[in-house]
C-alpha cells in the first residue's frame, strides 16, 4: 500500500488528532477542549487511582464535559488507553555523539524500562497491534537508527527492536510483581520450596539450591536485567558479526 495515499477518514480520529493531522474532530463551534487535556486527565486517573479506574464518563467528568463530548475526541476506551500509553512513555532519549549500536541499545532500554516503571499500568495495556502513535514510532526509530551501520538487513533491525522491547517489558513485570509481593517473599519462597522438593525428581534445582542460586534474599533486580540485557546483546552481537 502507498502509505502516502492513505485517505485521512481512514485513520480513526483520535490517531489522526494525535499526529497533528486533524486540528479537532466533528464540525461546528471549536470545543474549549483538547486531547492533550483528555489523556493528561486519563494519565492522572491512572496514577492516582490505577488503571481499573479509567473510564470515559470518568475522564469525562475530570475535564468537565459530558461523555458524548469526550467521543468527539476519542472512538473508544481503547483509543484512549493507546493514547494514554504513548504519553506516559513519552519521547526516547537524544542519542549520545559518537555511540556505538550496543551502547545506543543499552540506553534505549533501560529507558524504556525506567519509563515503564513510571507508569507501572501501562503493563495492564495488552499490546493489540504494531506502533502507530507519535511516542511509539519515535521510539522504533531511535532503536533502528542504533542499528545503522551494522550490516543488518531492515527486516533484522526490525526484529532487533521488537526482542529488546519485549525483554524489557517482560522483566519489568517480573520486577514489579515481585516488588509489589514485599520484602519476605523470596524468603517465604525459599523455604516453601525446601519442604516440597524431591531431589531425586528434581535434581537440577536441588543443585541449585544447594549452590545457593536459590536462597531466601532476591538478588537486586537491576543485576539481574543488565545480566538478561547483556546475553540479549551478545546474541545480536553475533549476528552483526556474522554479517559483517
Amino acid at each position: 500500500m502507498d502509505v502516502g495515499k492513505i485517505e485521512e477518514s481512514e485513520i480513526p480520529v483520535g490517531i489522526a488528532v494525535a499526529w497533528g493531522l486533524r486540528d479537532r474532530p466533528g464540525k461546528g463551534p471549536k470545543p474549549a477542549l483538547s486531547l492533550p487535556r483528555i489523556v493528561q486527565a486519563g494519565l492522572d486517573v491512572a496514577r492516582a487511582d490505577g488503571l481499573a479506574a479509567v473510564s470515559m464518563a470518568r475522564v469525562a467528568k475530570e475535564v468537565g464535559v459530558s461523555t458524548m463530548a469526550l467521543y468527539r475526541y476519542v472512538a473508544a476506551k481503547d483509543v484512549l488507553l493507546e493514547l494514554m500509553q504513548d504519553a506516559a512513555y513519552g519521547p526516547p532519549p537524544e542519542a549520545t555523539a559518537d555511540q556505538d549500536w550496543r551502547a545506543g541499545l543499552t540506553e534505549w532500554s533501560w529507558a524504556i524500562l525506567h519509563a515503564i516503571r513510571r507508569h507501572p499500568w501501562v503493563l495492564q495495556i495488552p499490546v493489540s497491534g504494531a506502533p502507530l502513535l507519535p511516542n511509539q514510532i519515535t521510539w522504533l526509530e531511535r532503536g533502528l537508527t542504533c542499528l545503522s551501520g551494522t550490516g543488518l538487513a531492515e527486516s533484522e533491525k526490525l526484529s532487533v527492536v521488537m526482542l529488546l522491547s519485549g525483554y524489557v517489558r517482560q522483566w519489568a513485570g517480573l520486577s514489579i510483581a515481585v516488588g509489589a509481593a514485599g520484602p519476605d517473599q523470596a524468603a517465604r519462597y525459599a523455604k516453601t520450596l525446601a519442604r516440597v522438593i524431591d531431589p531425586v525428581r528434581f535434581p537440577a534445582v536441588c543443585a541449585a539450591m544447594a549452590a545457593g542460586a536459590v536462597n531466601d534474599e532476591w538478588d537486586d533486580g537491576d543485576t539481574e536485567f543488565v545480566f538478561g540485557l547483556d546475553r540479549v546483546l551478545d546474541g545480536i552481537a553475533a549476528l552483526t558479526h556474522a554479517r559483517s
